[in-house]
């Protein structure tokens, strides 16, 4: 589909999805955020659904504002994914040996690692990275620790590092994941110092305040906000080096061999220009997809995901959404479903079947063929994933 246009008081807002399919309340978000002063456009992908202050699946476009609580607490999350040179045919029946090992190297929930683990291949790239530590807010330095032993790891949650195997029978792997705490904390500190600035007092939410310009808060907070992301970039891409050094033990006789990664934020901000006019760019819940750009879209853990590239339509802002959207809360999930309903839907799947992940049950988000549909002047379709090893937190 092409978008739908729905009025907003500032700015027009541009809907990949049926407005009447969206809930009451992440309509009316939608509606408060075309009302800031600062906004030049708002795109709605159709993975879209209630969230702190901006909904998630949004791309908002501002000139000299930037909304902290509408990047999202997970600064820098997104998605990682490698084509290997794995077929179908080199994998054994079972594959639970192969979810131990990838557990066992990759912490999960809240495990870290002993020590710092580093990406490959960074140089002095990673050094400076950790220098600029010391010029982020006052009130996460004495997280540095924790930040260095948890870079590498999964967190809990959405977040998962899956096996997965496209419609020609090759073996993809494939990794969510974010900034992890420090992120968080970042964020948590800049929404507090948004919401207590005099410009911000006005708001219809106040979960939509902003930093605004040349002013020392937004200095600050970019500053922090792009080592976030940073962050969550170096965080997946160790996690994916440890994945890959698993592939390769546990698949020795078959060589294995792996093309480019294939990376994308899902919260973060960019700055780019549109109509002549340079913007801040805030993707919640939504990847970049200018012309030829790489993204990668997941379905919930028992359906599958898609490996996509950009078409390049400004009108979304060069986006597309970040997965399939939850339709339903994890409240509203664990009071529907059962465990028993989490092994039928994961059937084939190796992966936790328990009842801490059944708020992560296929039943709870929206179908992602639908949603893939719904953007195909957005993205084009270069390979669809079904995950057969499914690790969560």
């Amino acid at each position: 589909m092409s978008y739908v246009e729905v009025p907003g008081e500032k700015v027009p807002i541009r809907m990949w999805t049926d407005p009447a399919s969206v809930e009451d309340v992440a309509m009316q978000q939608l509606r408060n955020v075309a009302t800031l002063p600062w906004i030049k456009g708002l795109a709605v992908m159709p993975d879209v659904h209630f969230g702190k202050g901006a909904t998630v699946g949004s791309v908002i476009a501002m000139q000299g504002a930037v909304c902290p609580a509408a990047v999202g607490v997970d600064i820098g999350c997104g998605m990682s994914a490698v084509k290997t040179s794995l077929t179908a045919n080199d994998l054994p029946g079972d594959l639970s040996r192969l979810r131990s090992r990838i557990e066992q190297a990759i912490p999960v929930g809240r495990g870290m690692h002993d020590d710092l683990v580093e990406p490959d291949g960074i140089g002095g790239e990673w050094d400076d990275f950790w220098a600029r530590f010391d010029g982020i807010a006052e009130a996460v330095k004495f997280r540095q620790q924790r930040a260095v032993r948890q870079m590498g790891t999964l967190g809990g949650g959405n977040h998962f590092v899956e096996f997965c195997l496209d419609s020609t029978g090759s073996v993809w792997l494939m990794l969510h994941s974010g900034s992890r705490n420090i992120g968080n904390e970042l964020a948590d500190f800049h929404i507090g110092v948004a919401r207590a600035l005099p410009h911000n007092q006005d708001l219809i939410d106040r979960d939509l305040a902003v930093f605004v310009s040349d002013t020392p808060e937004m200095r600050a907070y970019r500053n922090d906000l792009f080592w976030a992301q940073e962050y969550a970039s170096y965080n997946r891409a160790v996690m994916m080096g440890l994945f890959k050094s698993v592939v390769h033990k546990e698949f020795k006789k078959a060589g294995v061999t792996f093309e480019p990664v294939i990376s994308c934020h899902h919260n973060y901000v960019s700055e780019e220009r549109y109509d002549g006019m340079d913007l801040l760019v805030t993707r919640k819940g939504a990847i970049r997809a200018g012309s030829g750009d790489y993204g990668i879209i997941p379905g919930s853990m028992g359906t599958g995901s898609y490996i996509v590239k950009g078409l390049g339509n400004e009108a979304s802002f060069n986006s597309a959404s970040h997965g399939a959207g939850r339709k339903m809360s994890r409240n509203a999930a664990r009071k529907k479903f059962s465990v028993r309903d989490l092994e039928d839907q994961t059937r084939g799947v190796e992966c936790r079947k328990d009842s801490g992940v059944v708020d992560e049950i296929p039943g709870a988000y929206k179908p992602i063929e639908k949603v893939i549909d719904q953007q195909k002047d957005l993205v084009e379709v270069v390979a669809k994933l079904k995950q057969l090893v499914c690790v969560k937190g």
